[in-house]
């Protein structure tokens, strides 16, 4: 059983509140009562479990539930209750819409499916003080893929082959498949990296040109140069037409100018 014994009420009314929308069975003390026999887990406040060890608290495991993290504190309660404590692990399908997975051991405590763009802010949260964390990240979708890895430091990263990690999605399952690869990417190990390169294809350098064309009010298409790095990640199409407008008015005007100092030294 889950016991709350907690004097900070933002943590107690945050972790009951985690508690309760996952259906979990759980009770409440007041610190320093006596626990119940079938105690399994005390989620506690920061720095209180230094007084339920004082209490001569044994055989029970203690969770410190941070103010600003209760889904953390109750992710980790319930892992140790299913066998699950061991290190974190996050899977990553990498896409328009990465699937991410977070595994305590071999128990998965949460899951999400953000944009590309905000895929590696939420890995970093979910690793934040795991000194062992590991991220591992699918070998497919290479721009998005590579943008992601370079968004993580000071944690250690593996890049999976990908290959076979996608399940079939049986009726009702729909949009599940990235989440679901992500679990089984986390279960493999892969090579460590600390970044991906990536280079475009002629074709994926070709997409961008015309998706510029079709964004551009004046049927513009950026050069070869911009294109490669929209393809890799490094700006967006937007940016990009700014810039190759941009460029095109400087040489306009660097033309017009030269013109002019022809015409006065005639």
């Amino acid at each position: 059983m889950i016991v709350v014994a907690t004097a900070d009420f933002e943590v107690y009314h945050d972790v009951v509140g985690e508690l309760r929308d996952r259906g979990v069975a759980f009770t409440t003390v007041e610190p320093g009562d006596d626990l119940p026999d079938e105690t399994a887990v005390v989620v506690t406040g920061r720095g209180e479990s230094e007084a339920l060890a004082d209490e001569g608290v044994e055989g029970v495991h203690v969770v410190e539930a941070e103010p600003d993290a209760p889904r953390r504190a109750v992710e980790a309660a319930l892992a140790y209750l299913r066998g699950g404590e061991g290190r974190t692990v996050v899977g990553v399908d990498p896409g328009r819409k990465p699937g991410i997975a977070v595994l305590a051991g071999d128990v998965v405590v949460a899951a999400f499916q953000v944009p590309a763009s905000d895929a590696a802010a939420v890995v970093r949260d979910e690793v934040a003080g795991e000194a062992d964390a590991v991220v591992r990240v699918g070998d497919g979708a290479r721009r998005e893929g590579a943008k992601i890895i370079g968004g993580l430091q000071d944690v250690r990263v593996e890049l999976v082959d990908e290959t076979g990690t996608t399940p079939y999605l049986g009726t009702g399952a729909r949009g599940m498949g990235d989440v679901l690869a992500a679990v089984n990417i986390a279960r493999s190990e892969g090579e460590v990296v600390e970044s991906r390169e990536f280079e475009p294809t002629a074709g994926e350098i070709q997409r961008v040109k015309d998706r510029s064309r079709e964004l551009s009010p004046d049927n513009r298409a950026v050069d070869t140069a911009l294109a490669r790095r929209v393809a890799r990640g490094e700006l967006d199409v937007e940016t990009a037409l700014a810039e190759h407008r941009a460029n095109d008015d400087d040489a306009t005007a660097a033309d017009t100018d030269g013109r002019a100092e022809e015409t006065d030294d005639g």
